[in-house]
């Protein structure tokens, strides 16, 4: 089984799913047959993974066209549609090539369940999750409870191996401790090459 969290944390909100992997492993003691990894923006590199799991649980930011902060959960055959929706560059193969892969060599997760996030705002390069989109973790985390107790995973207190997330560097604390002031790092664009931006 495998609770995969998907985005990218440099880009404000887009960090949502990666967050919700690291705060599940900080809270929570997972049997050993569940993986937690913090997929990024790895793409097909994923696809491994999924060939090994029999239950996919992922956590995102989506863009559902809803209030921003509002949780919504998608299942089974509906995922791939929404997985599609972000791709945020040209050179990144969306989560739904993975899908579509696995499924065409027959070795996609039987059970599949997307618990997104709709953002607040992603044009915010080196920006944090906004305060909306932090505030819905802890009710994100427990639909993945509930939804892992469908699934007849006991989840207990504690914390689970973390070997597969990011490096301790770039995660949330360290993250949000670590940022220098607006002053200091120029996140909207250099006025010299960046006409209208002065």
């Amino acid at each position: 089984m495998l609770i995969l969290g998907i985005g990218n944390v440099l880009w404000a909100d887009e960090g949502f799913g990666v967050r919700c992997v690291e705060a599940m492993a900080e809270s929570h003691a997972l049997p050993e047959n569940v993986r937690l990894l913090d997929g990024g923006t790895q793409g097909l590199y994923l696809l491994p993974f999924l060939e090994d799991a029999d239950a996919l649980l992922v956590f995102d930011a989506i863009d559902y066209g809803l209030p921003p902060g509002t949780l919504k959960l998608v299942r089974d055959g509906e995922v791939p549609a929404f997985m599609g929706a972000k791709k945020m560059s040209l050179h990144q193969t969306g989560f739904q090539d993975v899908i579509a892969t696995a499924q065409l060599l027959g070795r996609c997760p039987l059970q599949m369940v997307l618990i997104g996030c709709q953002p607040v705002e992603l044009e915010d390069y080196g920006g944090g999750l906004r305060p909306e989109v932090a505030a819905r973790i802890p009710q994100a985390l427990q639909i993945a409870r509930d939804i892992l107790a469908d699934w007849g995973v006991t989840v207990g207190e504690g914390r689970s191996d973390a070997s597969l997330l990011a490096d301790p560097s770039i995660r949330w604390a360290a993250y949000e401790q670590g940022r220098p002031s607006e002053d200091e790092a120029c996140r909207t664009g250099d006025a010299r090459f960046f006409p209208g931006s002065a």
